[in-house]
């Protein structure tokens, strides 16, 4: 038995892990699928203060206060800028032995999400983070409704009433998640790596970054919603990767 913390992408929820999370507590696993601060479930709590640390934070006391330990963390999307976070805190120490990412963004310490996916510069993001400090500024980034937008263009690769659930379920992102430096970056990891990387996706330079690093690359044919489109593929691969332990 192994026991998996679940962990979402932007605009998203632990919600998003349902059916993947269904299929691995069938095989006897134990499964925790939390949801970041501002997402989901806890969309109520989005605000100008809430970012990167605020979700590394989130994790680590879910490590810590339901006493996980030995656990496999599988980050999908953005919160593959979480999980260096996770790992480097010492509440965090000895509490998870192996991470996947599964079709998610490579941080390296210092970076901003926005700038690194090429949707800003360095320098907007910057003043806009400095407003936010000022508590002025926009609270949420919009990416639910990008998501739907793009959705509408193409399709994800799924039946259209799984789609219908994944799109009407979405909620804002936290700006200051968007717009932050990322304090702590995947090169600080220690634990083993394997990348899981969708052949439909906007992330195929962070599949290049995982071959950088050295990790081990397993590709999915579907898109980057695979998760929720084909839970049964990406729960496959997730066995097979903890199965070569």
């Amino acid at each position: 038995m192994t026991t998996f913390v679940l962990l979402h992408g932007g605009g998203m929820g632990g919600w998003t892990w349902k059916h993947v999370r269904e299929l691995l507590e069938a095989k006897g696993h134990k499964v925790y699928t939390p949801t970041f601060t501002g997402f989901g479930e806890r969309e109520h709590l989005i605000g100008r203060d809430v970012g990167n640390a605020t979700h590394v934070r989130d994790i680590v006391n879910v490590l810590k206060f339901e006493d996980i330990r030995d656990a496999v963390l599988v980050a999908h999307s953005y919160s593959g800028t979480v999980a260096p976070g996770v790992l480097a805190d010492p509440d965090a120490a000895g509490r998870v032995s192996r991470v996947i990412y599964l079709d998610a963004i490579i941080p390296h310490a210092g970076e901003r999400i926005a700038s690194l996916m090429g949707y800003a510069t360095e320098e907007d993001l910057a003043g806009l983070e400095a407003m936010l400090d000022r508590g002025e500024g926009p609270i949420g980034s919009g990416v639910h409704e990008m998501q739907r937008k793009l959705a509408k263009e193409h399709p994800h690769m799924m039946a259209p009433e799984r789609e219908k659930w994944l799109l009407d379920n979405l909620s804002d992102q936290p700006m200051r998640a968007t717009a932050c430096v990322i304090a702590v970056g995947a090169e600080s990891i220690k634990v083993p790596v394997d990348y899981i990387a969708a052949k439909h996706t906007v992330m195929g330079m962070m599949h290049d970054r995982a071959r950088q690093l050295g990790w081990p690359v397993h590709d999915h044919p579907g898109d980057h919603a695979l998760l929720v489109g084909d839970p049964e593929g990406t729960t496959d691969l997730i066995l097979k990767i903890t199965a070569g332990n």
